[in-house]
């Protein structure tokens, strides 16, 4: 699979304001979304480290009680099994990396 057309990706609603298209390398999952403003993902944590590139709009992140505003051009590394949350701060786009990858994640 060297090649994926992301757009003919199965649209899922994870989350309220979370519409996501999901696909896995040998080895990372990753995550298309688009978010609404005002939409959260709850404080959770996983083994896999997890990366959000924001394309456009902005996202607060926190990590282990420490946030921070994720954007273009700003990146959020959340180590593996490190508490995090996430709240939209606008309307937007971004993309998610998880590694190892995240099977539970279709």
């Amino acid at each position: 699979m060297p090649f994926v057309e992301t757009n003919g990706l199965k649209v899922i609603e994870r989350l309220p304001g979370w519409k996501g298209r999901y696909f896995h390398s040998a080895s990372m999952t990753f995550a298309h979304y688009e978010f609404a403003a005002g939409s959260s993902i709850h404080e959770h944590f996983h083994p896999e480290e997890e990366v959000y590139e924001v394309i456009e709009g902005e996202i607060e992140v926190t990590i282990d009680g420490e946030s921070q505003t994720a954007k273009p051009g700003v990146v959020a590394i959340v180590p593996a099994n490190s508490r995090h949350s996430v709240k939209a701060l606008t309307d937007g786009r971004l993309i998610v990396v998880d590694h190892p990858s995240r099977p539970d994640f279709n």
